[in-house]
C-alpha cells in the first residue's frame, strides 16, 4: 500500500501541475499517417513530408455531397478564420473521397464556395478510391465505402483530425458539430503556444 502511495503522489502533483497551467490536453488516438503524395486544388503536390514539422487538421469530404460534408466544410472554414484572428499557425487539409469526380478544377471551386484561404487550406485527390478507402482506414481508423445502389452520396467519416508535426493523429473531434470550432481552437492554443 506504502508504494502505491509513494507512486500516486507524484502523478497527481503532475496532474495538478498542468492543469494550474492549463496545459491539459487530452488526446483520443494515436496513429500514424501514412506516406502520401497526392495532388491539390492547383495541380501541385502536397505529401506527408511537406507537412513535417507542422500541426495540421484533416478531414475526408467530397464536393457533390449532400449530407454531412457542407455542414463539415462551413465548419472547417470558420476554423480557418478563427485560426487567423486568434494567429493559430496550422494547415489545414481535406482529402476527397470521390477522386474520379473531384478533380483540381472541381476541389477548387468547391474551395470558392466556402470561402477556403488556400494559404493554408489544401484539397486533395489524384488517386483512386481503393487507395483513399485504404488511406483513411489505415491512417484514420476512418471508414470510406462506395454509394449503396442507386446513390451516389459516398459513406464516409464526419471527423476532423488534429496531426502533430511528426505525422502522428493525435485527436478526432466531431467535424459536424458547431461546437467542434472552439474545441479545435482550444487544443491548437495548448499545443502551438
Amino acid at each position: 500500500m506504502k508504494r502505491f502511495k509513494t507512486m500516486a503522489l507524484p502523478a497527481l502533483l503532475l496532474t495538478l501541475f498542468l492543469t494550474a497551467c492549463g496545459e491539459e490536453f487530452d488526446t483520443n488516438m494515436s496513429k500514424d499517417v501514412s506516406d502520401f503524395e497526392f495532388t491539390t486544388q492547383d495541380n501541385g503536390t502536397l505529401s506527408k513530408s511537406d507537412l513535417e514539422g507542422e500541426w495540421w487538421i484533416a478531414d475526408f469530404v467530397f464536393t457533390s455531397c449532400t449530407t454531412v460534408c457542407p455542414p463539415m466544410t462551413m465548419n472547417m472554414a470558420e476554423l480557418q478564420q478563427k485560426m487567423k484572428e486568434e494567429n493559430l499557425d496550422a494547415q489545414i487539409v481535406s482529402f476527397s473521397v470521390d477522386p474520379e469526380r473531384d478533380t483540381p478544377e472541381a476541389l477548387k471551386k468547391y474551395a470558392k464556395k466556402y470561402q477556403a484561404d488556400l494559404s493554408n487550406w489544401t484539397f486533395l485527390t489524384g488517386y483512386d478510391f481503393q487507395t483513399i478507402k485504404e488511406f483513411s482506414i489505415k491512417s484514420f481508423k476512418s471508414l470510406v465505402k462506395r454509394p449503396p445502389e442507386g446513390s451516389d452520396q459516398i459513406t464516409h467519416g464526419i471527423r476532423f483530425f488534429l496531426i502533430n508535426p511528426e505525422g502522428k493523429v493525435i485527436k478526432n473531434y466531431n467535424g459536424k458539430q458547431s461546437e467542434v470550432v472552439q474545441k479545435v481552437l482550444d487544443d491548437l492554443k495548448i499545443v502551438l503556444n
